[in-house]
């Protein structure tokens, strides 16, 4: 998820000066008012909620706000602080506003039957010898459980839970409203039970009678060799716990894979760029270029020009999920003029240099081809 672009603290609608409670409160009310779960009529909700959620992330983490009040979102970028969507800084605060006090009942929500739990997203750095060969990363983060000791039921163990008074198992309230075109009789779910028509007699002490809770998870998942940079490997049922005895949603983990030095990325191939000497490159030789599995020769024929490129096939990275399939290894030659030269090289050097004549530097490209290939356009 990209950094958002506008001002964290016109999306919360606090002062520059809001302190951390302020923040929280100003969160919660957008959380609540924008959760796609809650908000149906507004089909922007999910990515306002998002955007709610980037900004709270940075004002409610002192380095990140000192980083932004002083560097904006470039400095965030660059000091390495980029959005954890999976933990807005606590995720027991997105918890309480969407499970705590009156819950999504005072949304005017109508009761429902089991709810799938809501995905997780998470990242995971890897090399690109990691990415290649395949690997194994342990991954913690924190997710919404089955309460463990109500089994998700809400009650304390060995207490009843009995029918919901407020609302008489009904899970919804009917009031009347006065409006221009006369009464309007309208539904919201029962704030005590939150829809539910049943409520515990005594709610368990460890969730507060939620039936879920927060607990960190460690979880070891296998990379494919092969994986790109910004590509997602779906576990099924391993998000937050379902309400009601709804399933689980999924966990997404984003892989995210490190530069190396050596190599640029295209797809299946790699790019690599080898220094060769020019009077190498005028001569021709056999020269060595890095590999993911060491090095590997290169034929470089006599006469080769600065930026002329050389392919060895099957060097690549790894076809995903096609077995044996390699990209190729491009080898961008880079003609480097000698410097520091000894005394008995300079020598040398002197007597090629007398013995050129124009037909040793002759070609056939035009000012305008040549321009193009020194400068780099098209």
């Amino acid at each position: 998820m990209a950094t958002p672009t506008r001002d964290p603290y016109e999306v919360l609608g606090v002062a520059r000066d809001a302190d951390e409670t302020q923040i929280k409160k100003a969160f919660r009310k957008l959380a609540r008012e924008l959760h796609p779960d809650v908000n149906r009529h507004d089909p922007d909700a999910e990515e306002k909620f998002k955007e709610a959620a980037e900004a709270y992330e940075i004002l409610s983490d002192s380095d990140r706000r000192a980083m932004y009040d002083r560097y904006g979102h470039e400095g965030l970028r660059s000091g390495g602080y980029e959005p954890n969507f999976e933990g807005f800084g606590s995720i027991s605060d997105l918890f309480d506003a969407f499970f705590g006090g009156a819950g999504f009942g005072g949304f005017g929500a109508s009761p429902t039957g089991p709810a799938q739990g809501r995905d997780i997203a998470v990242h995971a750095d890897v090399t690109l010898a990691e990415a290649a060969t395949g690997t194994s990363v342990e991954l913690s983060f924190e997710a919404i459980e089955t309460c463990e000791v109500c089994k998700g039921n809400g009650a304390k163990p060995g207490t009843p839970i009995v029918t919901c008074e407020r609302c008489g198992g009904v899970g919804v309230l009917q009031a009347v409203t006065r409006s221009p075109f006369g009464q309007v009789m309208r539904q919201t779910a029962c704030d005590v039970c939150h829809g539910e028509g049943k409520v515990p007699s005594e709610p368990c002490e460890r969730c507060d009678g939620r039936g879920r809770e927060v607990r960190r998870r460690t979880l070891r998942v296998d990379v494919p060799a092969g994986i790109g940079d910004g590509q997602r490997i779906r576990l099924s049922g391993r998000g937050h716990a379902g309400e009601r005895g709804g399933p689980p949603g999924d966990l997404y983990v984003l892989i995210r894979v490190r530069q190396d030095e050596r190599f640029v990325r295209d797809g299946d191939d790699l790019v690599t760029v080898l220094d060769v000497s020019a009077p190498r490159a005028a001569v021709g030789a056999r020269v060595m270029a890095p590999s993911l599995d060491g090095e590997v020769p290169v034929e470089i024929p006599a006469g080769t020009q600065p930026g002329e490129m050389f392919t060895v096939r099957g060097e690549g990275m790894p076809r995903l999920r096609r077995s044996g399939r390699r990209g190729d290894l491009r080898v961008v030659v880079n003609v480097v003029v000698p410097r520091r030269l000894t005394r008995e090289q300079r020598k040398l050097a002197e007597k090629l240099a007398d013995s050129m004549t124009d037909e040793n530097v002759r070609t056939d490209e035009s000012l305008v081809g040549k321009l193009k290939r020194l400068l780099g356009g098209s």
